[in-house]
Formats: structure tokens, sequence, C-alpha cells
């Protein structure tokens, strides 16, 4: 149940200050901003064209080898719902993975230049 209440504030007359535009130019423009893009994008590029990839060839197989998909594995499961069922696998473990690698690389540098940004305003 949502509340329609503020959020809580610091003492009367005060609010958190702002960092100005060309803090957040100067910020942009650092090494460190620049490693933390590399460090999501060198993760986050491959990982999706793998799984297009992987999620076009399932496409692919189910429109153009339709007697390799309807091939029984065990009783009325066949290879086509096997691979189906691995698409939704796949995206678990690359949810999974990413937050992995967000909670170890990329939130530390994240918070790092957000604390100096703040302290800096």
């Amino acid at each position: 149940m949502a509340t329609d209440a503020p959020p809580p504030e610091g003492p009367v007359g005060t609010s958190p200050a702002q960092p100005t535009t060309e803090a957040y130019n100067a910020v942009q423009a650092s090494a460190e901003f620049a490693d933390l893009r590399r460090s999501f994008r060198s993760f986050a590029f491959p990982l999706t064209v793998g799984f297009v990839a992987w999620y076009l060839l399932y496409v692919l197989l189910c429109n153009y080898a339709g007697d390799f998909m309807a091939t029984k594995v065990l009783g009325n499961i066949n290879v086509a719902l096997v691979l189906g069922l691995a698409q939704f696998a796949t995206t678990f473990l690359i949810a999974w993975l990413y937050s992995r690698h967000a909670a170890t690389k990329l939130d530390p540098k994240a918070e790092a230049i957000k604390s100096r940004m703040e302290a800096d305003a």
C-alpha cells in the first residue's frame, strides 16, 4: 500500500546540495567514469549479443528445422520444449551474473563517484 507522505527531511530550511552541470560534465570526462562505463560495457554488450544470437537461433530452428525440433527427448518432451525452457534458464542466469557483476564491480565504482560529487557540492 502506497502512502502520499513526503520523504523525511533534514533540518528545517536545508536541502541537500546539488552538483552543478559543470561538475557532472567533469565527472563524465574523468578516467574513473570511463572505467565504470568500460566495466559495464565489457560485461553487458557481449552477453546481450550472445543472448540475441541464441534467441534468433531458437526462432530459426523453430521455423526451418521443424523435424529436428519435433524430435522426442523423453516421453512427450521434444527438443523445441527443451530449448524453449533453456531460454528462460539463460535469461535468469544472465540476470544473476549481471547482479553479481554490478555488486562487485560497478556499484563500488559508482558509489565512489557519487560520494565524491556529493562531497564537492
